[in-house]
């Protein structure tokens, strides 16, 4: 919200281009949404199979208009409804506009919209950004999403495991596991308010779960037999 409000109100003569960046998992397609309900921005969240022309008609869309039939009169489309509209345009799953070589298009937008454009992506994304040197010197803003603290988890465990108090050891070995990610926390939440319904137990700790594997990112090891 910090990164939008700047490019919003940034000084005249100033890009207004921004990067939101972090590992998988740690909350940016929701801080996206977020900024997007509170500030009425468009959001898309691009897909592995989109070309220029599914990108366009997916931030049209949003615009609630009826796509034009070619690509270049889709951006002029959207780059009008943009600028008539002032609202920031955020563009999830960035990384594959990178890989396709897609992102240019949304330089154009940028361009004759003057809105401020956030591309959100994976922690590569602002060093892949230096391969387009038209798009990296636009960027005003490059913020990077940070690990769960201490306030983060207890807010989540409220929300995930109401009504369930959770042992010291247990948060200890959730955070150690889930090393940062919202959505790793999310997940061993679940997992511990599913146990505490299942056995009846209003609090739980890590000697309820019996040697039961957290979730950590990583894959089980293979398993062999005889």
């Amino acid at each position: 919200m910090t990164m939008v409000d700047r490019l919003q109100h940034r000084s005249s003569g100033l890009p207004g281009m921004g990067c939101f960046y972090g590992p998988s998992g740690f909350g940016k397609s929701m801080a996206g949404i977020y900024c997007a309900n509170q500030l009425d921005a468009v959001l898309v969240q691009c897909e592995s199979v989109w070309s220029q022309k599914a990108l366009c008609e997916a931030i049209i869309r949003e615009l609630g208009l009826t796509p034009e039939r070619v690509v270049y009169r889709m951006v002029a489309q959207i780059q009008q409804a943009l600028a008539v509209r002032n609202a920031p345009l955020i563009i999830d799953e960035a990384d594959f506009l990178v890989k396709k070589k897609m992102v240019e298009v949304l330089r154009d937008i940028y361009e004759k919209s003057f809105v401020p454009v956030i591309l959100i992506g994976e922690e590569a994304l602002p060093s892949k950004l230096r391969e387009w040197e038209r798009i990296n010197s636009r960027m005003l803003e490059r913020v990077a999403a940070q690990p769960i603290d201490d306030n983060d988890f207890d807010a989540l465990a409220r929300i995930r495991a109401p009504k369930i108090v959770l042992g010291d050891a247990l948060k200890a070995s959730i955070k150690q596991a889930s090393q940062g990610s919202a959505r790793l926390i999310v997940n061993n939440l679940d997992t511990v308010r599913i146990e505490a319904q299942r056995r009846g137990l209003s609090a739980i700790d890590l000697a309820d779960l019996k040697g039961d594997r957290l979730h950590d990112g990583k894959p089980p090891q293979m398993r062999r037999f005889g």
